[in-house]
């Protein structure tokens, strides 16, 4: 048998940290954090433990990179849903309902991943990250922002205190008033994305931006 080429074995290696990072937010959502082990994650994934430590540093960096690549794959499918649109604030409307809904439908693994953001490490810097910040970046700009440099970051800032407003314990934000705040602040009609349904709080919503 014929050794297997660098391309089969890139792509090989790929599967098999997908499939690391699908077993990681699969099994958070179900377990926690604490409960989840990474013997369980690579027993989830079907790969050896050592696998793990060849492509990822440690169990917070595998989390962040599997949440940063669930975030982004679901971003990239609201954007691109039929019917597909390059109307700037249609997508912006999308991006917006595609994270506050990851906060509503995971909202364990969610609450984790931001929690993990918050201690002293930050962000882990990896190439889901990366991807996300690009997804959001170009939603800025066909948005129309002529500061995107400046517009991005706030932008993701924005989104972020949304998901933990959603989710903090004890005393969580309606997320339609969320929505509601974002979609103001950026002029979008509120029938924008996907409307939650009921209609907007208060049964009024301000007239966009002109």
């Amino acid at each position: 048998m014929s050794p297997r080429s660098a391309s089969v074995n890139e792509e090989l290696r790929r599967r098999s940290r997908e499939r690391l990072l699908h077993a990681t937010v699969e099994l958070v959502g179900e377990r926690g954090y604490e409960a989840t082990t990474l013997g369980d994650i690579a027993d989830r994934a079907g790969t050896a433990r050592g696998l793990i430590s060849y492509y990822f540093p440690g169990k917070r960096h595998l989390l962040q990179s599997a949440v940063h690549r669930l975030m982004h794959l679901t971003l990239e499918a609201a954007l691109e849903r039929e019917p597909r649109t390059e109307d700037g604030r249609e997508r912006l409307a999308r991006a917006v309902d595609a994270i506050l809904g990851l906060a509503r439908d995971r909202p364990r693994l969610m609450r984790t991943h931001m929690a993990g953001i918050l201690q002293a490490e930050g962000f882990v810097r990896c190439s889901e990250q990366q991807r996300l910040a690009e997804l959001l970046r170009e939603t800025v700009v066909r948005y129309g922002s002529p500061d995107p440099g400046t517009d991005y970051p706030l932008l993701r800032a924005l989104l972020m205190g949304a998901v933990v407003a959603v989710l903090l314990p004890g005393a969580p934000m309606p997320m339609a008033r969320l929505r509601a705040e974002l979609f103001q602040r950026y002029g979008l009609d509120w029938e924008l994305g996907v409307p939650p349904d009921g209609g907007p709080p208060g049964g009024t919503f301000p007239s966009p931006r002109q």
